[in-house]
C-alpha cells in the first residue's frame, strides 16, 4: 500500500482525463480518444505549469507502465487468420509501408534539418499505427516530451486530413470498394481514421481497410525490438569508444545488465495477439482489453500531453510539417500502388 497511495492524486487525474476524452470522442468519432485526452493533458499543462508534487508519481506510471499495459491490451484487437486470409502480400505491403515510413521521414529530416529522434518518432507513426506507435517507439527510446506530443499531433493533423482525400481521390481514380478500402488500411495513420474512410467508402471497403490496418498494428512489435537492438549496439560501439580513448565510466555493461531486446510489453502484444488468434479469449474479455487499452493509453496520452509547452512546441518551426508532409504523400503512393498490385 506505501506504494500504490503515493501513485492515487496523478492517476485519478489521468482517469478523470480518460472519462472526458471518451464521450468527447463518441460525440466526434474521427476524433479518438487518444487525441483528446493529450490535447486535455497540453492545455492542462500549460494553464497550470506547475501542479503539486503529489500528482507526479501517479503521472509518470501513467505515462509509462500504463502505456505499456495499453500496447499490451492492443494485441488482443488483432486476429492474424484474418489479415492471413487477404493473402501473405497483405503482411508483405504492410512490412514495406513501415519500413519506407521510417526511411523517407529520416532521409527527409537531414533536408528539413529535424532531429533525428522527432524524425523516426514521425515515421513511426505515419507508417505503424499512429500515437500508440509513437508511444510504444518512445518507451525505447526515451525521446523528449516535446517530441512526443508534436509526433502524435503531426499524427493527428495529416491522418485526419486523409479521411477527406481517401475517399475522394478513390472516386476520382475509379478505385472498387476492395481496392479503395486497401489503400485506406496501409495509407493511414490511426485505426479511427481508417474506420473513419471505410465507413465512407461502403461495407466492403471497411472491412479490408481494418485488417489490412491490423497488420500494420502487428509491426509495432518488431520495429520496437529491432530498434531496441540498433539501439543496443550503438550505445555499446560508443562504450568501447570511449573505454579505449580512457574513459573508464563507459565501459559496455555486462550483457545482464543491459535492456532486453525484446522488451516484455511487446511480448505481450504478441501473446494476446496469439491468443485471440486461436480463440483462446472469450468475446467479453476481447471487449474488456478493448476498454482497457483504450483507458490506458488515453491516460498515458494525458500524463505525455501534461509536460509539453506550447513555446516548445512553436519552437519545431516549419521543418515538422515539411517532413509530415513528404512522408505522408510517399506513404501514401507506396500504399495505392501495393493496393492496385493486390487487388
Amino acid at each position: 500500500m506505501h506504494r500504490i497511495v503515493p501513485l492515487l492524486p496523478g492517476l485519478g487525474l489521468a482517469a478523470l482525463a480518460a472519462a472526458i476524452a471518451w464521450p468527447v470522442s463518441a460525440l466526434v468519432p474521427v476524433v479518438s480518444p487518444l487525441l483528446v485526452a493529450i490535447v486535455l493533458g497540453i492545455v492542462l499543462g500549460n494553464a497550470v505549469p506547475t501542479l503539486p508534487a503529489r500528482f507526479r508519481p501517479g503521472l509518470d506510471f501513467a505515462a509509462k507502465p500504463l502505456l505499456r499495459l495499453g500496447i499490451v491490451a492492443l494485441g488482443a484487437q488483432v486476429v492474424l487468420g484474418d489479415i492471413l486470409d487477404l493473402g501473405w502480400p497483405v503482411l508483405v505491403l504492410a512490412a514495406v509501408v513501415v519500413a519506407v515510413g521510417i526511411a523517407t521521414s529520416m532521409l527527409v529530416a537531414r533536408l528539413t534539418r529535424v532531429d533525428g529522434d522527432l524524425a523516426l518518432l514521425i515515421g513511426c507513426g505515419f507508417g505503424i499505427c499512429g500515437a500508440a506507435a509513437v508511444a510504444g517507439i518512445e518507451s525505447t527510446m526515451r525521446a523528449k516530451k516535446e517530441d512526443v506530443a508534436a509526433a502524435i499531433g503531426l499524427v493527428v493533423l495529416f491522418g485526419t486530413a486523409m479521411i477527406a482525400v481517401v475517399p475522394l481521390t478513390s472516386s476520382g481514380l475509379g478505385l472498387d470498394e476492395a481496392t479503395a478500402g486497401m489503400w485506406a488500411g496501409a495509407s493511414t495513420h490511426e485505426v479511427a481514421q481508417v474506420v473513419a474512410i471505410g465507413g465512407i467508402i461502403g461495407p466492403a471497403a471497411l472491412e479490408v481497410a481494418v485488417l489490412v490496418k491490423l497488420a500494420r498494428v502487428i509491426m509495432l512489435a518488431p520495429t520496437v525490438a529491432i530498434l531496441e537492438l540498433v539501439m543496443r549496439r550503438s550505445e555499446a560501439r560508443v562504450r568501447t569508444a570511449s573505454a579505449e580513448a580512457g574513459d573508464e565510466s563507459a565501459v559496455p555493461a555486462p550483457a545482464g545488465q543491459r535492456p532486453p531486446i525484446v522488451p516484455l510489453f511487446v511480448i505481450g502484444f504478441l501473446l494476446m495477439a496469439g491468443l485471440r488468434t486461436f480463440g483462446l479469449l472469450p468475446e467479453m474479455a476481447v471487449t474488456g482489453l478493448g476498454i482497457v487499452q483504450t483507458v490506458c493509453l488515453s491516460m498515458a496520452m494525458f500524463a505525455l500531453g501534461r509536460g509539453v509547452q506550447w513555446r516548445a512546441l512553436r519552437s519545431l518551426g516549419g521543418g515538422p510539417i515539411a517532413l509530415a508532409t513528404m512522408t505522408t504523400i510517399v506513404v501514401a503512393l507506396v500504399a495505392l500502388g501495393g493496393a492496385l498490385l493486390l487487388t
